[in-house]
C-alpha cells in the first residue's frame, strides 16, 4: 500500500511537470503572437457581437419608449383641442349651437360612395374625415391594448414575510452600493481617506459581500417564498421558519460587515471572506429556508410540480452543499484550496443566483404577460444541463495555473457547453414574449425582463467566450473581469429581480410606484451599467496588451485612469437609480399592512 501511495504521488507530480510545460509553452506562443491575431480570435469577436446585442436591445427599447411618448403627446393635442371647442360652444348663441348639432348629425349620417379614392377625380377631403395619413395602415408602430389591473388576495402570514425579506434586500442593496460607490471614486482619489476600515482591502469584500448575501439573497428567498405558495396552492408550512431564517442571515451580513471593516477575515477566498461561525450563521437560514420551500411544495394541493420550484429547490440544496464544502478545514490549504476556490466562487454565482432567479422568471414573466411558459421541455432540458456543465468550470480561473492541465480544460470545455443551457433559457424567455412587445412602452416591467434576459444570454455567452485560453491570457486580472461580473450579477440578477418587484408588488400592496419613478430608475441603471461595462472592458483589453508587451505595471496603472473615471460615473448612475428604486419600494409598501386585499379572480398560469 504504501509503494502504490508513493508511486502515485510521482505519477501526479510528473503530471503536474508536464501540465506547467504545456502551459509555460502556450504562453511562450501567445506571447510572441501578433496583436493581429487579437482581433481573430473567436473570443474576442464573440464579445463584440454580445455587446452589439446589448446596443441593439437598448436601440430598440429607446424607440418604443420615444413612440409612447410621441403618441402622449398627440393625445395631450387632441385633449387640448377639445377644450377649447367646448369653450367655443360655451360662448355661442342657442341658434349657432343647433346649427352645427344639424350639421354634425348629418356629417354622422355621411357614407362614403367607394369611388372618392379609386376614381380619376381629384382627391378631396371636404367633410374633414382625414385626419393622419400613412402608407401602411395596416401595421401601426403601436397596438392599442387596455390595462387591465389586477389585486391579489394573499395570505397576511406570506405578505408580511415577502415584504419582509424585500425590505432587508433593498436596505443592503442601497447599503452595499454606497460602499461600492466610495470604492469607484477611490480609483481616482485614492488619498481620500487613512483610516484602516476604509482602506480597498476592507472594503471591497463588504461591497461585495452585502450585495451578494444581503441584497440579491434576501430579495431572492422572499420573491421565492410567493411562488412556492401560488404554484403550489398551499400555504408557507411554518411562517414563523421563515422568520428565524430572516434574522439569521441579516445577522450574518451586519457581523460579517462589522468583521471585515474590523480585519477579521477568513483569508483570500473570494466571496467567503466571512469567518466560519458568520457564514454558520447564513447557512442555518439557509437549510431552514430549504426545509420551509420542501415541505411547501411537498404538501401542495395540486399534483404537479411547476419548474420554477426544481430551479428554487436545486439553488437551495448546492448552495447549502457549496457552503459546507467551501469551509471544510481539510480544503484550505495548497492547490486544494485553490481548487475549492474556483468551485464556490462560480458555484455561488451559478447555482446559487443564477439558477434560483431562473426560477423566478419561469414564474413571474409568464404571470406579467398573461401567457403560460413557451415550452416546458426547454425548461427541463435548461435546468439539468446547467446541472451538468456548470459544476465543474471553476478552475476556468485558474488557467496556466499550477493546477494540472486537464483539469483546466475540463473546465474550459464545460464552459462551452454552458451554451446548451443559456440558449435554451434565452429561447424559452424571449418566445413567451412573443407577441408582447408592444407593452414596452406601456410597462416597465417588460423592460426589466428584457434587459435581464438579454444579458442572461449576453453575459453567459461572453463567459465562455473569456474561458478560451487565448481570451483567458489577455483580459484574466484586468478590470475586464469586473466588467463580467456586473454584466452577470447586476445586468441578469438584478435586472431580473426588479422585475419581480415590479411584478408583484403592487398586486400585494395595491400601491403602484410613479411610472416616471420606475423609468428613472430603469434609465439610470441600464445606462450606468453601459457605461460602467465598457469602459471597464475597453481599459481591460488594453491593460492586457500592455501586460503582454512586458511594459512596467505602473504603465497599465495609468493607463487606466480615464476608464476609472468613466467607472465613477457609471457608477454613480447606478447608485442613485438605486436610491430611486428604494423610494419606488417604500411607495409601493408604506401602508400594506391597512390594505385590504380585493377578492378577485388570480391569475396563476402553471403549464402542466
Amino acid at each position: 500500500m504504501l509503494y502504490y501511495r508513493i508511486g502515485m504521488e510521482l505519477i501526479l507530480q510528473h503530471l503536474c511537470v508536464l501540465g506547467q510545460v504545456k502551459a509555460f509553452m502556450l504562453q511562450f506562443i501567445i506571447l510572441n503572437s501578433s496583436r493581429d491575431q487579437l482581433w481573430s480570435s473567436p473570443g474576442v469577436i464573440g464579445t463584440l457581437f454580445l455587446i452589439a446585442i446589448v446596443l441593439f436591445i437598448a436601440v430598440v427599447i429607446v424607440v418604443f419608449r420615444l413612440s409612447s411618448f410621441f403618441d402622449r403627446l398627440q393625445k395631450r393635442s387632441e385633449r387640448s383641442t377639445q377644450r377649447e371647442l367646448k369653450q367655443q360652444i360655451i360662448n355661442l348663441e342657442d341658434a349657432d349651437v343647433d346649427d352645427i348639432l344639424v350639421s354634425r348629425k348629418a356629417a354622422r349620417r355621411y357614407q362614403l360612395k367607394g369611388d372618392e379614392l379609386g376614381s380619376g377625380g381629384e382627391i378631396r377631403d371636404e367633410k374633414g374625415l382625414v385626419d393622419y395619413l400613412t402608407e401602411d395602415p395596416e401595421n401601426p408602430i403601436v397596438d392599442e391594448k387596455k390595462k387591465s389591473p389586477l389585486k391579489m388576495e394573499v395570505d397576511p402570514a406570506l405578505k408580511q414575510i415577502v415584504v419582509w425579506y424585500l425590505a432587508a434586500g433593498v436596505f443592503w442593496l442601497v447599503f452595499g452600493t454606497l460602499i461600492g460607490q466610495y470604492l469607484g471614486m477611490k480609483f481616482i482619489w485614492p488619498e481620500m481617506d487613512s483610516a484602516r476600515f476604509l482602506s480597498f482591502g476592507r472594503l471591497r469584500p463588504v461591497h461585495t459581500n452585502v450585495v451578494f448575501w444581503g441584497w440579491a439573497s434576501m430579495a431572492m428567498i422572499g420573491l421565492g417564498y410567493f411562488v412556492v405558495v401560488r404554484t403550489s396552492n398551499n400555504k408557507i408550512f411554518r411562517p414563523n421558519l421563515a422568520k428565524i431564517a430572516w434574522v439569521l442571515m441579516n445577522m450574518a451580513v451586519l457581523c460579517g460587515t462589522v468583521c471585515l471593516m474590523s480585519g477579521i477575515n477568513n483569508g483570500g477566498g473570494e466571496y467567503r471572506e466571512f469567518i466560519w461561525p458568520v457564514a454558520a450563521l447564513f447557512a442555518g437560514g439557509l437549510i431552514l429556508t430549504f426545509y420551509n420551500f420542501y415541505r411547501t411544495v411537498a404538501t401542495r394541493k395540486i399534483s404537479e410540480i411547476y419548474i420554477s420550484n426544481w430551479y428554487l429547490l436545486g439553488g437551495l440544496v448546492w448552495t447549502i452543499v457549496l457552503v459546507v464544502i467551501g469551509y471544510l478545514p481539510q480544503f484550505q490549504d495548497g492547490l486544494g484550496e485553490t481548487v475549492i476556490q474556483g468551485y464556490y466562487m462560480h458555484q455561488g454565482v451559478g447555482m446559487w443566483f443564477m439558477t434560483f432567479t431562473l426560477g423566478l422568471i419561469y414564474y413571474y414573466l409568464p404571470a406579467s404577460l398573461n401567457k403560460p411558459i413557451y415550452s416546458y421541455s426547454l425548461g427541463v432540458l435548461a435546468f439539468w444541463t446547467q446541472m451538468l456543465f456548470y459544476t465543474l468550470i471553476g478552475t476556468h480561473h485558474f488557467v496556466f495555473s499550477p493546477l494540472p492541465w486537464w483539469l483546466q480544460t475540463v473546465a474550459i470545455v464545460f464552459s462551452a457547453g454552458m451554451f446548451i443551457p443559456v440558449v435554451a433559457g434565452t429561447t424559452n424567455f424571449l418566445l413567451t414574449m412573443r407577441g408582447s412587445w408592444s407593452d414596452i412602452n406601456k410597462s416597465y416591467v417588460l423592460p426589466f425582463f428584457l434587459v435581464g434576459v438579454v444579458f442572461y444570454f449576453v453575459g453567459s455567452t461572453q463567459g465562455s467566450f473569456q474561458a478560451f485560453r487565448f481570451t483567458n491570457f489577455i483580459w484574466h486580472f484586468t478590470d475586464f473581469n469586473v466588467a463580467h461580473s456586473h454584466m452577470t450579477m447586476y445586468g441578469i440578477i438584478t435586472f431580473i429581480l426588479w422585475a419581480c418587484f415590479y411584478a408583484i408588488l403592487p398586486k400585494l400592496t395595491g400601491h403602484e410606484p410613479p411610472q416616471l419613478n420606475v423609468g428613472i430608475h430603469f434609465w439610470l441603471a441600464f445606462v450606468g451599467l453601459f457605461a460602467y461595462m465598457i469602459s471597464l472592458m475597453a481599459g481591460g483589453t488594453l491593460r492586457g496588451l500592455s501586460w503582454m508587451d512586458n511594459n512596467p505595471f505602473i504603465d497599465s496603472v495609468i493607463l487606466m485612469r480615464p476608464y476609472w473615471v468613466w467607472r465613477a460615473i457609471g457608477g454613480s448612475l447606478m447608485f442613485v437609480s438605486h436610491l430611486m428604486f428604494a423610494y419606488n419600494f417604500w411607495v409601493m409598501v408604506k401602508s400594506y399592512p391597512n390594505t385590504k386585499a380585493k377578492h378577485t379572480q388570480s391569475l396563476e398560469i402553471v403549464q402542466s
